[in-house]
């Protein structure tokens, strides 16, 4: 079994983790908040103070963050995994972050003659939770089968996309096809209850045909029972499509579908709603 290191336990990371652990790893674990932590050191992971800690003691990081800047510092910053890692440790970043910041972290990892992946994740914490995640990796394919056996503890489609920077443009890919998605499921439920029908009536039908996907069968029960709580965090959702759109203009592509959602994402997040779980979008029509 693998040292294995694994920096950020939110919503997705912690289940994560926890998969990792009940696999037989020996697990070192850090994140901001150390409270977080405390339900995997109890069954057995152990705690390092800093990103640098981590890489002192682990052969394989993991890491989970929030936001690009969060990558930056974890990876590049004084107490960062670059400055740390020792020869022939394997570095990847599962973030949903940039093409270009995954890009610069393989490099740097290289000079160093470590190695890196970016290998973002969809599924949700319902995914994470039963390690049945979709991971879409960028990197060399040597490094990508050497940790393989360890993606298939976290997921079940796991799928080398290319060089350094791939996985994360798969992730945009995926973020595009949900937020077109999210408005057309939540504006179903909307039109469903105005017509006076039963919503969970209509959702067992039109699920089972055409208009099915992940989000219609899982996120729109959420929704009707009114439970708001983060699968994935508007926040977050917001910062992915911001990434996507700016990828997209400099490669002179107009998405207008991905601009109307985050417009009325950035609405809800403006009253509040930022760390509501995406299926809130509901709340928009309901004002």
């Amino acid at each position: 079994m693998e040292k294995i290191g694994f920096i950020g336990l939110g919503v997705m990371g912690r289940s994560m983790a926890q998969n990792l652990l009940q696999a037989g790893h020996t697990l070192f674990v850090y994140n901001r908040t150390k409270e977080k932590a405390n339900p995997l050191l109890e069954q057995g992971a152990k705690w390092c103070a800093s990103p640098q800690a981590v890489a002192g003691e682990a052969d394989i990081i993991l890491t989970m963050v929030g936001y690009p800047y969060d990558v930056e510092e974890v990876y590049f910053g004084a107490q960062g995994l670059l400055n740390a890692a020792h020869e022939g440790a394997i570095l990847i970043d599962m973030t949903t972050s940039t093409p270009t910041l995954a890009k610069k972290i393989y490099e740097a990892a290289k000079a160093k003659k470590l190695s890196a992946l970016d290998a973002p994740v969809s599924g949700g914490d319902i995914g994470a939770q039963k390690g049945t995640l979709t991971i879409m990796a960028g990197g060399e394919a040597a490094v990508f089968e050497a940790v393989k056996p360890i993606f298939s503890v976290l997921g079940v489609n796991i799928v080398l996309q290319g060089g350094p920077g791939a996985g994360q443009h798969t992730k945009m890919c995926n973020q595009i096809a949900i937020a077109s998605n999210m408005i057309g499921v939540t504006e179903a439920v909307v039109y469903a209850q105005k017509a006076g029908l039963d919503p969970e009536k209509v959702l067992k039908s039109i699920s089972a045909g055409a208009a099915g996907s992940w989000s219609l069968s899982n996120l729109v029960p959420r929704m009707l029972s009114e439970d708001y709580s983060p699968g994935f965090f508007i926040k977050h959702f917001i910062k992915d499509m911001k990434i996507a759109l700016d990828e997209a203009e400099k490669m002179g592509l107009e998405l207008p579908g991905l601009a109307l959602s985050k417009k009325l994402y950035d609405a809800l997040a403006e009253k509040g709603e930022e760390n509501s779980g995406t299926q809130a979008l509901i709340k928009y029509y309901m004002e």
